[in-house]
């Protein structure tokens, strides 16, 4: 049992870290938690109830940029509570051998959207620099892509920061911090809607959510301090590299 809350200490430090600075901590928490013992849908509630501080902290981080896209949050709560809700339920209610068969691709697919991170904020910038107008930006396209991600974020969490962004990157013309305060405070509602469910279903393994809960904001405490020292490129590619690994081995033994 020690060793059990030790090894989720270490991921939930090391992911809130990592989500301070590149994103991709439930690509660290997620392994653990299954290396911890835990079945794949019980670590990934686990593991989203306790990753929680760090997205109500990014989003916080950026509540003067959120304070002037009102008419944007008021426009996009509903598709993205909606959502976080349908993805919970679904999780929920697929077999734990279907979801073990999927999750190895979700994590691969989680690790390309962080691998080309910069490569999408390049394209989201050209998209906004082509765009000459603002006035119907909030649009059903971007309402119905948001819904799409807020489920796939609530089902499993990895890379929903990163799809976030580009979606509305791709759909409005502003400046590119604005939209990660959009995104960081979606992420965050995301998330709360599915965790409302996942404390319901009574399937989080609550010991070890109390233990991420901890570590993760103090991770990212840490890691917004170290934000600016570390090349974020490299944390980025080692996660990729770790998160690939899991896929691999989880295929190879499912």
């Amino acid at each position: 049992m020690l060793i059990q809350a030790a090894l989720v200490a270490g991921a939930g430090l090391l992911a809130g870290a990592a989500n301070a600075i590149a994103g991709g901590g439930t690509l660290l928490t997620f392994p653990a938690l299954l290396a911890a013992g835990l079945p794949p849908i019980t670590a990934n509630i686990t593991s989203s109830i306790g990753l929680l501080p760090g997205y109500a902290g990014g989003a916080v981080a950026y509540r003067r940029e959120l304070g002037l896209q009102k008419n944007r949050l008021r426009f996009l709560i509903l598709p993205t509570i909606i959502g976080g809700i349908l993805g919970a339920l679904l999780l929920l209610i697929t077999p734990s051998t279907t979801f073990q068969a999927v999750v190895p691709y979700l994590i691969l697919m989680s690790c390309v959207l962080l691998s080309i991170q910069p490569q999408l904020a390049t394209l989201v910038t050209k998209a906004r620099a082509r765009s000459g107008t603002r006035g119907n930006e909030l649009g059903p396209a971007l309402y119905l892509a948001v819904f799409l991600a807020s489920i796939y974020g609530s089902f499993f969490g990895a890379g929903l920061g990163v799809l976030l962004l580009a979606v509305l990157g791709i759909y409005i013309s502003d400046h590119l911090q604005h939209l990660n305060g959009l995104k960081s405070l979606l992420s965050l509602l995301v998330v709360i809607a599915g965790v409302i469910i996942y404390l319901v279903s009574g399937q989080a393994r609550l010991d070890l959510v109390a233990i991420l809960l901890v570590t993760s904001y103090v991770g990212g405490a840490i890691g917004g301090t170290l934000a600016r020292q570390i090349p974020q490129n490299a944390l980025r590619w080692i996660i990729c590299a770790l998160g690939t690994i899991v896929a691999l081995v989880m295929l190879v033994h499912p």
